[in-house]
């Protein structure tokens, strides 16, 4: 994922109040999201631009190592590079959803582009592992209205985040581990964290600050009492949840 500065600048491409809509993770305007959870003790660790090679091996490593499930989403030209990269996320019970066949930003393509992006995405993901989570991350958080309608056509339910860890840009794992633990506490939900296992350039990227700061995470949110839990899980709670209130 770019810095935000250049969500920034596509922001002000589509104009203010919709390029707010367009690029914030939590908006709602141009159709429904999911972006956080019911539960606040829960945490949905999410990692995005994979598969690659190693770091995405060597996360796995680490959240087998906790007995953690996590949710990826894909890269459709880098799961036909490494299926067998996408094999083992899948073999070790991980959710994994789409996140575009080359990762360009959704707000500024056609929506025939929109639509083959997603379209192709998905037959590389059958192709590669099966069936696998019905859910779609936007590149860059990038959305308008095309987009959804592209997505729920396919069945796809578009997932956002409400922690970021600014870990696709130069980082450590002090810092990675900062962003979040300073956002995660102020969250009276279940919270959706947003990492990146890989990177949308090529595969190869340098992340072994995220697989560094997944080990430190996990190890200072259990002690605080928090569940780790993937992002099906967390919108299958918010659905009873819901139905509990309703019923009362």
């Amino acid at each position: 994922m770019l810095e935000w500065i250049s969500a920034g600048a596509a922001a002000v491409a589509v104009g203010s109040v919709s390029g707010y809509a367009a690029m914030a993770p939590r908006s709602q305007l141009f159709g429904g999201t999911f972006a956080y959870g019911a539960d606040p003790r829960h945490i949905a660790l999410t990692y995005d631009d994979g598969p690659n090679d190693p770091h995405t091996l060597r996360l796995l490593e680490v959240l087998a190592r906790h007995g953690v499930k996590a949710t990826f989403f894909l890269i459709g030209r880098f799961v036909e590079q490494r299926p067998d990269i996408a094999r083992q996320i899948a073999q070790a019970g991980h959710a994994i959803g789409n996140h575009t066949f080359t990762h360009p930003n959704l707000a500024l393509v056609s929506n025939t582009r929109i639509a083959r992006e997603l379209a192709d995405c998905e037959r590389v993901l059958g192709n590669a592992i099966g069936n696998h989570a019905p859910l779609f991350r936007p590149p860059f958080g990038a959305r308008r209205p095309a987009v959804m309608r592209a997505a729920r056509a396919l069945g796809l339910t578009p997932v956002m985040w409400s922690v970021t860890c600014f870990d696709w840009k130069a980082a450590t794992a002090d810092r990675v581990e900062a962003h979040a633990l300073r956002q995660i506490p102020k969250q009276n939900y279940g919270k959706i964290v947003l990492m990146h296992d890989g990177g949308h350039t090529g595969v190869g990227v340098d992340r072994a600050h995220t697989v560094e700061a997944t080990d430190r995470l996990i190890r200072r949110c259990k002690d605080d009492g928090y569940q780790f839990v993937t992002v099906p899980t967390m919108m299958s709670n918010r659905h009873e949840t819901t139905a509990n209130v309703d019923e009362k």
